[in-house]
């Protein structure tokens, strides 16, 4: 007996009795009004968004069978009373009724499926041996995370899954009360080797120039997470509209608003430069060649998919033209979604509000309502982050999506099921790496295998935007590397563009004593009669704070202070409050961490940084003279304060 929505009887009617003479095998009973989801429904939809979800990557009768197997182990008499009882279809009092916490977990329903094909798909080649083994561990490991194969002891856990004994799996029983139209799906799929040899020809279309067998088991492991991804979300979304129906007209569900609609909002926005009176020669040079760099990512879109570099010099309005470049890209390549990805909570603030007041519209009291633009850090205050926000950030469920680096990472390598269900929506995406440079050391290599088997194995774009851009196509050994010709290069002549774009001075003024406090202080003074306003970068908080500290109530400059200890709408109202003031040109001292050197929108006639890494010092600059309005070149000091630990801070030290 199949139900289908709508056609469910309502809980309070049915008894355990007429459940178990009509064969009805429940996966879910919904709280607000009793009504049952049948298990074979379940099935069905969970088969269907998933193959759909899969089909991304052309694995779409893949992502059918994980999504049609995953729960089969739910037909059994004994799972269908551990579910009645804890759904409270059995009384506390009847025989039938278990005990639910003592049988929580103990009730093995996800190894049926991957035993029945593990069983199925048995066919002596070596090549689709690797194909059975990923199908089966999908389906194994849908509550738990993907298993550990091996384990750290040497035991093979994924031998003793598939040969568990049939009194604990129930495969027999649930196989007989498949009802026939599931049955015979379900014989189609099993009974076509193509399954394993499109899945073998996916694995060998992972490897390129560079990979050696360590780096193509790391693409197999994503590409098995990422197949692992499109049934989570498929079996999370198919649970939760029936048992929340409510949140169903939340969603976007991938209904999205056209990308020529988005490009000729973002055109209509472009158009306004060239209405914008000048108030110095340097900022008129300063906004032609930022429309020179959003005429070459336009020109540029055009181009195949690929891994690309977008360097320009800092204040060269990249967030404009990778968003061009990201637009165009996505519609040529009819492509699913956008995804920025940026180091700092607060430049994704910035960035995100950007996009929103281009590509959305506002209503009566001021709110974006076009749902396009969805942010997902764990920075969100209480009243931007909406119930909505919620349920979209769950599985990235819009088109232009702004993350963290660290969402990125956990999505791509995190434990567990919650950060994988995102995994499959950086198929078919164009990915904008913003501020790439700021990229832990130690993730590099890892970074690297991700960025190309999204290549390989997705179908996705890169773009690596930063002024200051790592080497990682010369990581060492070779094979963990990414490759990057002239030809991948956006802007063909970058260093011609920083010549242009010059608006700093740079002063190297370490020594050997280093600098004490007294004399810092008497630095920002005398730059403050020089300009009308002086960032000062530090390395740690303990020395931002230190430096407030002294030269609070010294100045009469107005003093503001920055670091990542405050809270993040405390940060985001001094930043804009910090803007009004130097938009103004009043006396402005700030006193800040390394988080205002990255992609912070902010144009101080002085900085001063504390001695870093090259890369850190060409970002610091990026904050002085930013618009070229000053009509003289900025000033960046380099100094080496006499104490400072950075035992904690190995990059910015090896820098």
């Amino acid at each position: 007996m199949l139900f289908h929505k709508g056609e469910c009887l309502m809980g309070e009617k049915i008894s355990f009795e007429y459940i178990r003479e009509n064969k009805i095998f429940v996966a879910h009973r919904r709280l607000s009004d009793g009504v049952i989801q049948s298990l074979w429904e379940h099935l069905l939809e969970a088969a269907e968004l998933s193959g759909g979800f899969a089909g991304k990557m052309g694995l779409q009768r893949q992502g059918e069978l994980v999504g049609l197997l995953h729960d089969i182990g739910k037909g059994s008499q004994a799972f269908n009373r551990y579910i009645c009882s804890a759904t409270g279809l059995i009384d506390p009092d009847a025989d039938e009724y278990m005990e639910t916490p003592d049988h929580k977990g103990k009730i093995d329903h996800s190894s049926a499926g991957a035993q029945l094909v593990w069983r199925s798909f048995i066919d002596g080649s070596v090549e689709l041996e690797y194909a059975r083994e990923i199908l089966a561990i999908i389906i194994a490991s849908h509550h738990s995370g993907l298993i550990d194969c091996l384990t750290t002891d040497g035991r093979d856990e994924l031998s003793r899954r598939m040969h568990k004994d049939d009194m604990k799996t129930r495969l027999m029983e649930a196989e007989k009360n498949i009802p026939l139209p599931i049955k015979i799906k379900l014989d189609e799929l099993l009974s076509d080797k193509d399954i394993l040899i499109q899945l073998t020809e996916k694995i060998r279309g992972l490897r390129d120039e560079k990979d050696n067998s360590e780096t193509l088991q790391v693409k197999i492991g994503l590409l098995t997470r990422s197949l692992f991804s499109c049934l989570i979300d498929a079996d999370r979304i198919s649970t939760a509209d029936f048992e929340y129906p409510s949140r169903m007209k939340l969603k976007n569900n991938g209904r999205y608003t056209e990308w020529e609609y988005l490009l000729e909002r973002l055109n209509e926005e472009i158009e306004k430069f060239s209405d914008i009176n000048y108030s110095s020669e340097q900022q008129k040079k300063v906004n032609e060649i930022r429309q020179f760099i959003s005429e070459q990512c336009w020109r540029f879109s055009k181009k195949a998919k690929g891994i690309y570099q977008l360097t320009v010099p800092t204040g060269g309005g990249k967030t404009l033209a990778s968003l061009r470049f990201a637009l165009n890209h996505a519609k040529e390549h009819k492509m699913e979604r956008i995804i920025y990805v940026i180091p700092y909570t607060s430049i994704i603030d910035q960035n995100a509000d950007v996009a929103r007041r281009i590509l959305e519209n506002r209503d009566e009291r001021g709110e974006y309502v076009g749902n396009v633009v969805l942010e997902h850090h764990s920075n969100l205050t209480p009243e931007e982050e909406t119930g909505r926000q919620k349920i979209l950030a769950e599985n990235w469920d819009a088109p232009i999506v702004f993350t963290t680096m660290v969402q990125f990472l956990e999505t791509m390598f995190g434990h567990g099921t919650r950060n994988a269900r995102r995994m499959h929506q950086l198929a078919n995406a164009v990915v904008i790496f913003d501020e790439i440079q700021i990229l832990p050391v130690k993730c590099v290599h890892l970074f690297n295998c991700a960025l190309r088997f999204m290549i390989k194995g997705c179908g996705s774009t890169a773009v690596l935007c930063t002024a200051t851009q790592p080497l990682l196509d010369r990581v060492i050994p070779r094979q963990r590397a990414i490759t990057v010709e002239p030809e991948q290069q956006i802007i063909q002549n970058a260093l011609l563009l920083f010549e242009k774009l010059k608006r700093v001075e740079v002063f190297d003024r370490c020594n050997l004593e280093g600098w004490e406090e007294e004399k810092i202080i008497d630095l920002i003074s005398c730059e403050l009669l020089h300009t009308d306003s002086v960032l000062i970068i530090t390395n740690t908080k303990k020395a931002a704070a230190n430096l407030f500290t002294r030269i609070k109530g010294a100045s009469a400059a107005k003093i503001f202070h920055l670091s990542t200890g405050m809270c993040p709408v405390h940060r985001m109202n001094v930043i804009n409050e910090i803007r009004k003031r130097l938009d103004a040109r009043e006396p402005t001292i700030c006193i800040s961490t390394q988080l205002i050197e990255a992609g912070i929108d902010v144009d101080f006639g002085s900085v001063i940084r504390f001695l870093a890494g090259l890369d850190s010092i060409a970002q610091a600059a990026g904050r002085c003279n930013r618009n070229g309005a000053r009509g003289q070149l900025g000033r960046v000091f380099i100094i080496n304060p006499v104490e400072e630990n950075l035992d904690r801070l190995p990059d910015i030290w090896k820098g």
